[in-house]
């Protein structure tokens, strides 16, 4: 196995429990109580970070949108509360995945293992020409996407936005999340432009007698790719 963890929370038997558990499944864990020592060690390159919201001083919130940039790996946030807004924002600033204090290990395990796999398969996946779903073929090279072999016709926006969700398929992102990713973090505008793109490609879907199979809806939370 051998991917590496970095955990970073504040409380000491956390950071015990969760190392010595994923430890003798074959994972190098590294921790760190607080986000300055987290920072040091993200030099270790890790495959995925666990990520304490509640700590003092600079909290989860804040470190992962100060570090996502530079780090692509995927970061689960771990919290003793939670709520839509929350869960919103985590997402829109990066975060994959949640769990909630207190958390069964299996289910850590779970969610860890899901996540490194996942980002495996879409690295393979991007450096590929195509991706395939059934009836629905994605041109990454030539930015076209077919479907029954007939091409259909869309905005750049529109294909940024299905060749994100395809490259993740499974992944929930919000529209706030989609929206900084395709427009940039600097555009002029709102992410109520994204729910107005997605509506305009499920209808061209249709034009071609495709159901809405492929972009699903994850109400109160975002959209993923499914098929």
């Amino acid at each position: 196995m051998n991917e590496k963890v970095l955990v970073v929370d504040d409380e000491e038997e956390i950071l015990s429990l969760i190392s010595d558990a994923l430890s003798d499944d074959g994972y190098v864990v590294f921790t760190a109580k607080d986000c300055d020592e987290a920072l040091e060690k993200l030099k270790i390159n890790p495959d995925i970070i666990l990520l304490d919201v509640m700590m003092p001083g600079k909290n989860g919130f804040e470190f992962c949108t100060e570090i996502r940039d530079a780090i692509s790996c995927p970061i689960i946030f771990i919290t003793a509360k939670i709520n839509e807004a929350d869960l919103l924002k985590g997402l829109a600033i990066g975060g994959d995945d949640y769990i909630t204090k207190p958390f069964s290990i299996r289910g850590l395990k779970a969610r860890i293992g899901a996540h490194i796999r996942r980002d495996k398969r879409n690295f393979s996946m991007e450096n590929k020409k195509y991706i395939i779903f059934n009836d629905l073929k994605i041109d990454l090279k030539g930015r076209k996407v077919l479907l029954k072999d007939e091409e259909v016709i869309l905005t750049k926006r529109e294909f940024d936005i299905i060749e994100l969700l395809a490259l993740n398929n499974g992944q929930v992102f919000s529209k706030e999340q989609i929206y900084e990713k395709i427009w940039g973090y600097d555009a002029e505008g709102d992410s109520s432009t994204v729910a107005e793109h997605i509506k305009k490609i499920r209808f061209k879907f249709n034009k071609h007698n495709i159901s809405n199979k492929y972009i699903s809806t994850v109400w109160g939370v975002g959209y993923k790719w499914e098929n």
